[in-house]
């Protein structure tokens, strides 16, 4: 008893100590405008640095209100039905009472009519998984595009190329009101679309249809941004014309214009230009089914490592068919765009047709550090392309909604290539001492045709009770790839100095792939309860190639090319057939969603070499384990983990017992042996937002590791520098990533700051003259950007990042290659009296000499115009600009592989002067009735 009178009396205590220290906050609200009380209202205070609810009142019926907390800073809010959200700071010095300032509320139909209150609505809002910016709080110039509004979007990047990274990962898809748009290049939207059009920005992993529809998650993510149009903006025609002519013969003509009528949009695009701006990007790659094994970006302004573990070029054209800043463009390209919708959203159809033409010559210098167990070469090739493609696609999608419970979307595309490229190199190979080992000189030119057909379909049927579900997909895809060319190679071997064999290569290579893809599945779901199903899944895979690759020698005493090299010739016929069918669970709740389960397949593999008539079959059980979870803490706080499983199959051209000589001194060999390779990949990503700090935090993990990866032999000839390669299966091999952004606004200077860094940790295996070798690498990167601006007078910003390289070799770890990079990209407008504007940006780019990266590679690029508006609106700018100011471009990167380490430099586009004229037409019509629900 006298325990608890004790208690009690220091609780007793603390509370009228408490009410003593504490503050009486009183005050009221009214309609600005009619002066009118408003009764009801909701008064919160909120902890500035965490927004946790301090206290919470309800105004009465005279619209007053009264608080009682103790002294400190506040956030008050103050919200009423159809008025915008009064937000401000307060602070309460001492205790006693305080009386604030009667708060006028605004209607939002009358928000733009005055200047009272800030923060209507947050510049962030976080909905599942999809991360969504209001447009108009991020502040853009008059005339800006929407690559300018990215760039001023917290964890989103967009370099100098026109590349978008949304939260560390690159953006696949730049969609407008979810629909396609010329979207294989997302720089035609970004650059030709206007800031001012666009209502919200939205940042999410676009799933496959059949996930999204059955929501069981099947690994297929494409980060994707979606551009949700302002409703007045969906009316009318509007467009960019720009036309310009420079020094030095450089020039830069487009034009895009779009008719949009309620749902339907039209839209047309055309560009010739030699300047590498836009219209260049094609993701063929992605359209055409085509991956890397392996492989790593590599970042050419930074220099970042990139990681081969295949690294191995086995063909006379190896030109992707795209400008990848190498050398000097010219392009010629157009396209049309369509979609619509009728009978109430039931039916849509989208179309595109595109065509290219594209010119890109230029040179190249590649000094090449091989790293052997006791020894090290080196390598210095001087490469001379020209190179041209002439590309036509056409896409289209068909969607009908029979009902309210079924649906059928069928998408197809197709496409021809013609691509002619010529190359020369000339290279010196030198021994660790710098004595010649040996001299190449060697031509290549080809001719080719490509055609790819694909296409797509997914039927959908929601059946009586509620969960249960079927759905059933179809995918093709078939390419035929022919191509002809020519190898002429000189190779000069020595010895202390003296030459003692000289071997000649005079071929012709016609080269013929057919490849066919039949890909089925039906899933059907079950619900278990209201808050869990399960799935089950059946699906039949056909994968059919054929490769004949025919080498030539010329015949005696003529000139043509009769005698069939049969050791670089083979016609190979590769055909897998997998069944595949699986179980999966979901269980969802309000705050937490949870998925898992696995497929299985049973694969055969047939494979037949007609040339050497010999068969065999092979049997292979496969797994695709997936698993995901999810947890909203908040609706602005989420954090998810998920993990993905899959086999993947070798390519006919890895496994095609051929030898191919495009490279006499870099040989390679076919492994008709080789296994699928296993891929495991888990992920974390964690978001949080708080609306009023405007401060934003995103963060992902990643972690891939593949048990039996294909990777690549080596064996060196010490005395000649000759190497072989053959794919192989390896074991070790993984890629380990973290990124992380912080993101906030001060709100009395009006500032936007941006801090990220970034982590890349590669492992590839290999074998180098028969010994296992592991290369480890590692860049780490971190940075900061600042951005502030002020309406028709400036808008500045700087980013800023350093990024520091590693790179050893377990065959010698006496080598190791270490080094910093460094970027610096500030960026300006100054708008001057008369409608003049200024501007100018730079990229600058520092790197840290190494023993093998000696030569001074710093860049400075600098661009500046100065020009004058004129029209309504400022629609149309006349500018003199200048590209590299300071005449520094230099093309540039750097290469790790298994056993070497390479630097490239190249020749790009230079220094020009141009006088430009930009004009933003636009005509809109009656804006479509705003829909509320």
């Amino acid at each position: 008893m006298p325990r608890l009178t004790v208690v009690l009396s220091l609780f007793l205590l603390f509370a009228v100590t408490g009410m003593a220290q504490s503050s009486h906050l009183t005050g009221s609200i009214a309609d600005t405008l009619e002066k009118r009380s408003l009764g009801n209202g909701s008064v919160l205070l909120l902890r500035p640095v965490d927004s946790i609810l301090i206290g919470h009142t309800r105004t009465t019926a005279n619209g007053h209100f009264q608080l009682t907390v103790p002294p400190g800073h506040y956030i008050i809010l103050v919200t009423y039905p159809s008025y915008a959200d009064y937000v401000d700071t307060l602070f309460i010095k001492d205790s006693g009472n305080v009386t604030l300032p009667p708060i006028g509320m605004v209607l939002k139909s009358k928000l733009l009519e005055t200047v009272v209150v800030s923060g209507n609505k947050g510049a962030v809002r976080i909905k599942g998984d999809t991360t969504e910016f209001n447009a108009d709080s991020f502040r853009t110039q008059a005339g800006a595009s929407v690559e300018d509004l990215l760039k001023k979007l917290p964890g989103i990047q967009v370099d100098k190329n026109g590349k978008i990274t949304a939260q560390g990962e690159a953006i696949k898809k730049v969609l407008v009101d979810g629909e396609e748009f010329f979207g294989d290049d997302p720089t035609l939207v970004t650059q030709n679309l206007r800031a001012d059009m666009v209502d919200k920005v939205q940042v999410y992993d676009k799933k496959s249809d059949q996930a999204t529809f059955t929501g069981i998650d099947d690994g297929q993510r494409e980060k994707t941004i979606n551009l949700k149009l302002k409703n007045d903006k969906k009316m009318g025609y509007f467009g960019r014309l720009t036309a310009g002519a420079g020094t030095d013969g450089y020039y830069d003509e487009q034009l895009m214009a779009n008719y949009f009528k309620k749902k339907e949009k039209i839209a047309a695009y055309g560009i010739l230009s030699n300047t590498g701006k836009t219209g260049l990007n094609w993701n063929e790659r992605d359209s055409y089914g085509q991956s890397i094994l392996g492989s790593a970006d590599v970042d050419q302004s930074t220099g970042f490592i990139s990681i081969e573990s295949t690294g191995i070029d086995d063909d006379l054209d190896n030109w992707s068919g795209r400008f990848e800043g190498q050398g000097s463009p010219s392009v010629k390209t157009g396209g049309l765009h369509f979609n619509n919708k009728w009978a109430d959203d039931n039916v849509s159809v989208n179309g595109n047709y595109k065509f290219m033409q594209l010119n890109v010559a230029g040179t190249s210098n590649t000094n090449t550090e091989t790293i052997l167990p006791d020894t090290l070469f080196y390598n210095n090739q001087t490469q001379k392309f020209k190179n041209q493609i002439t590309r036509h696609t056409l896409d289209g999608t068909y969607e009908v909604k029979f009902d309210s419970s079924s649906s059928l979307k069928v998408q197809a595309t197709g496409g021809t290539d013609h691509k002619t490229t010529f190359n020369n190199y000339s290279s010196e190979y030198l021994a660790s001492d710098s004595s010649l080992v040996n001299r190449n000189d060697r031509t290549t030119t080809t001719a080719g045709d490509k055609q790819v057909l694909n296409s797509y379909m997914i039927w959908r049927k929601k059946l009586a009770k509620v969960g249960r579900t079927l759905s059933v997909t179809v995918r093709e895809n078939y390419t035929d790839d022919k191509s002809t060319g020519f190898l002429n190679s000189d190779t000069r071997f020595f010895h202390d100095g003296q030459q003692y064999n000289d071997s000649l290569v005079d071929q012709q290579k016609d080269y013929h792939t057919v490849t066919t893809l039949i890909d089925s599945r039906a899933v059907y779901t079950e619900p278990l309860s209201k808050t869990s199903f399960v799935a089950g899944n059946y699906g039949v895979v056909i994968n059919n190639s054929r490769s004949n690759r025919d080498s030539y020698n010329k015949g005696s005493g003529t000139n043509k090319y009769s005698l069939l090299d049969s050791l670089y010739s083979n016609d190979y016929r590769y055909n897998v057939f997998t069944q595949r069918g699986g179980l999966a669970y979901t269980l969802i709740k309000k705050k937490f969603r949870f998925s898992a389960g696995s497929d299985i397949g049973f694969s055969q593999f047939n494979q037949r070499d007609l040339v050497a008539d010999t068969s065999g079959q092979r049997h292979f059980i496969n797994w695709y384990p997936t698993a995901s979870a999810t947890y909203s803490f908040t609706n602005m706080r989420r954090i998810s983990l998920s993990y993905n499983g899959g086999t993947n199959q070798p390519s006919v051209t890895q496994i095609q017992p051929i030898l191919t000589n495009e490279n006499p001194l870099n040989i390679t060999i076919g492994n008709p042996a080789l296994k699928p390779k296993f891929q495991n990949r888990i992920s974390v990503f964690f978001n949080d937002y708080k609306v009023l700090t405007d401060r934003g935090i995103w963060a992902n993990l990643s972690y891939t590791f593949t048990p039996n990866d294909i990777s690549n032999s080596v064996t060196v000839d010490p005395g000649t520098g000759k190497q072989v390669n053959q794919f192989v299966n390896v074991n070790g091999n993984y890629r380990a990533s973290a990124y992380l952004s912080y993101s906030f606004k001060w709100p009395k200077p009006d500032l936007h700051f941006e801090f990220w860094s970034s982590a890349n940790r590669n492992s590839n295996v290999s074998f180098v003259n028969g010994l296992s070798n592991r290369a480890l690498s590692g860049s780490y990167s971190a940075g900061t950007g600042i951005n502030k601006s002020k309406d028709k007078k400036y808008d500045i910003g700087v980013r800023f990042y350093g990024t520091y390289t590693e790179s050893r070799s377990s065959i010698n770890n006496g080598i190791s290659t270490n080094y910093w990079t460094y970027e610096i990209q500030p960026e300006g407008n100054l708008f001057l009296p008369l409608k003049f504007q200024i501007h100018a940006d730079a990229d600058i780019s520092l790197r840290q000499k190494t023993p093998v990266f000696s030569t001074n590679n710093n860049v400075a690029l600098v661009n500046a115009w100065i020009g004058k508006k004129f029209l309504k609106n400022d629609a149309l700018l006349i500018k003199v600009s200048v590209n590299d100011l300071l005449n520094q471009n230099i093309g540039f990167n750097r290469t790790v592989n298994s056993n070497f380490i390479s630097q490239n430099t190249y020749n790009t586009i230079k220094r020009y002067g141009m006088l430009s004229v930009v004009w933003n037409f636009t005509k809109a019509g009656t804006p479509m009735p705003q829909q509320r629900f």
